[in-house]
């Protein structure tokens, strides 16, 4: 079960990055060519919304029954940068950057004027993505 769950949540970490590029790529878009904010962009943006909690059901799962998550945590461990990046970094920063999402979305979806609402998506987004990406285990992530 617990390898299956690595393959997982490795496999769902190509699908939420492409969410969120193609979200965010969309978004900028419809932005660039002054668009009006319609269910179609929020629909849009809601993929990356909906892959990035996916990814943390799997990913605070995953934490909770693998070795090297929250059984790994010690004193120890901060001394250990492949420990410290499982055990915290990662989690932490993953957590942060689909907190993001989620503000983005969430501010996006209320009404007001395209512009803020575009924008609200645009800066939020970007702001996870790159979260997202700085705690990616690129050494070991197939």
């Amino acid at each position: 079960m617990y390898t299956g769950l690595q393959h997982l949540h490795s496999f769902l970490a190509y699908i939420l990055l492409a969410a969120l590029i193609f979200s965010l790529g969309f978004v900028i878009f419809k932005f660039v060519k002054k668009s009006a904010f319609t269910e179609k962009v929020r629909k849009v943006a809601l993929i990356g919304f909906i892959a990035s909690h996916l990814q943390l059901l799997v990913g605070l799962i995953l934490y909770f029954i693998s070795p090297l998550g929250i059984s790994n945590f010690s004193g120890e461990m901060m001394g250990d940068t492949m420990a410290r990046l499982y055990a915290l970094e990662h989690p932490i920063m993953m957590i942060l950057g689909i907190v993001l999402i989620s503000v983005g979305y969430i501010k996006a979806k209320k009404p007001g004027d395209d512009i803020s609402r575009f924008k609200t998506v645009i800066i939020f987004y970007t702001l996870g993505l790159v979260l997202i990406l700085s705690r990616i285990p690129w050494q070991v992530w197939p």
